[in-house]
């Protein structure tokens, strides 16, 4: 029996959502529901329903998982909890320092409804997370570093949208080399925000704006590009879609740790992606936890889990014996 997926929401994730399940032989895409109207919206998976938001509670039993695919600002802080008192759901909740609460709130929920809920997946939260959580306990004597890039970050390119008299905007985030490089050295280096990274923009104007204070207002941004170097660039529309109209992204997590009676040998763990997508490679890692999620769910499980809740096993199709034979 395949497990019926559900998506609530379909823009870049919720697409590569779609794509996701088409890859997995025991899922099926049930329906995708949005908040635009359904007869507007067209997907790619023929044997799915396209519904209205407003119809979703009648899906309760039609639907094994239903995956959140809305913005962290505003959307999942009330949709997850919403969606877990009816729904096995698994979400992409990013913001890290709301992700307690979030958790919190969402774990009520599912405990009350008798549901199994999966939050903050992805590759940061999610695979990242996993990487760290697995270097501290491996190194406890050690020191962690993130560095994110080269990629678009789409939160950032929003702000820069928002000046009055942008058009359109892109922004990258950039490892400093200097600074990976000293991490991978085990040089243990201590480091701000403004040494680990660097913030390049692409930017379009409407017409006849003035550039310099444009580029003021980017650089001098709080909470967005105050805090480090940032470059500007002033582009065309049209080379703006040409060049970077892709979502590429990626990092590094590190730890560099020591282990022996003295402290004497240096060991450096480290993990990288490097991704054409974002959101397609986010939907692959989130489409994984939603297996996980339908066999917690068949076992019993209630309330609100995270990526390190989550045996490994869970999250393959393969079986215990196949995963023991290829890839122990």
């Amino acid at each position: 029996m395949s497990i019926r997926i559900g998506i609530l929401g379909y823009g870049n994730l919720g697409r590569g959502v779609e794509c996701a399940v088409k890859q997995n032989a025991d899922m099926e895409l049930a329906a995708v529901f949005t908040r635009r109207s359904p007869q507007e919206l067209s997907i790619l998976t023929k044997t799915a329903a396209v519904c209205s938001v407003n119809e979703i509670m009648e899906w309760k039993d039609k639907i094994d998982v239903l995956i959140l695919c809305g913005g962290s600002a505003t959307d999942l802080p009330e949709q997850s909890p919403k969606m877990a008192s009816a729904f096995h759901i698994v979400d992409s909740f990013d913001t890290h320092a709301k992700i307690p609460e979030h958790f919190a709130n969402v774990d009520a929920a599912a405990k009350e409804g008798g549901k199994t809920a999966i939050i903050s997946i992805g590759w940061d939260p999610g695979m990242f997370s996993l990487s760290r959580m697995y270097a501290n306990a491996i190194l406890p004597d050690g020191k962690d570093y993130t560095f994110w890039g080269k990629g678009v970050s789409q939160g950032h390119s929003d702000a820069i949208r928002r000046i009055k008299g942008v058009k359109n905007a892109k922004q990258y985030t950039i490892p400093v080399e200097e600074a990976l490089e000293a991490v991978r050295n085990g040089e243990n280096p201590e480091l701000t925000v403004r040494q680990k990274h660097i913030r390049e923009c692409f930017v379009v104007l409407e017409d006849e704006e003035d550039a310099a204070r444009v580029e003021e207002e980017i650089k001098t941004m709080p909470n967005y590009f105050a805090d480090y170097d940032t470059i500007v660039h002033f582009i065309s529309e049209e080379e703006l879609l040409r060049e970077h109209s892709g979502i590429p992204h990626g990092g590094f997590v590190l730890r560099s740790g020591k282990t022996g009676w003295d402290n004497e040998n240096n060991h450096l763990i480290e993990y990288s992606l490097k991704l054409d997508s974002n959101p397609e490679f986010t939907s692959n890692v989130i489409v994984a936890y939603a297996r996980a999620a339908y066999r917690l769910a068949a076992q019993g499980a209630t309330g609100c889990k995270t990526a390190f809740d989550i045996p490994p096993a869970y999250l393959s199709a393969k079986s215990g014996e196949e995963l023991r034979a290829e890839l122990l």
